[in-house]
């Protein structure tokens, strides 16, 4: 492909066409005993694609309830946005102001609850047991 890109060497039309007749004469012979070194492998492939289409089926029947997909809920039950203030003169003023505003609730203002046990004294288990 590079060798088609350069400008300053003529280019053998000729020579190019014996190599892509050579190209097409390999892909003719090759498919040809293609079915005789490698056929096996079609009726392999169909077994395998009936088992796993019949797996497939047994995975739909045999699914539990609790596993089964749920409609998406409406963003709507979740997510309550009230009306925005009017929108400051300055662009200084521009920044953060809804948030600044607390009766727009934009952020759920939740404790964050960080872990102050040890999985360790959980089990009864020294402190140095695990390095």
């Amino acid at each position: 492909m590079a060798d088609a890109q350069r400008t300053s060497e003529p280019t053998n039309f000729v020579h190019q066409d014996e190599i892509w007749k050579a190209h097409v004469k390999a892909e003719k012979h090759l498919a040809k005993d293609w079915p005789n070194k490698w056929g096996f492998l079609e009726e392999t492939y169909k077994e395998y694609e009936k088992e796993s289409l019949k797996l497939k089926e047994e995975a739909r029947t045999k699914l539990p309830h609790h596993l089964t997909a749920r409609p998406p809920t409406p963003p709507e039950k979740h997510i309550h946005v009230s009306p925005s203030p009017s929108v400051p003169k300055t662009t200084q003023a521009f920044i953060g102001w809804r948030s600044a505003h607390s009766d727009l609730q934009l952020e759920k203002a939740d404790t964050l609850h960080h872990g102050r046990r040890s999985f360790l004294k959980e089990l009864g288990w020294p402190l140095h047991s695990c390095s």
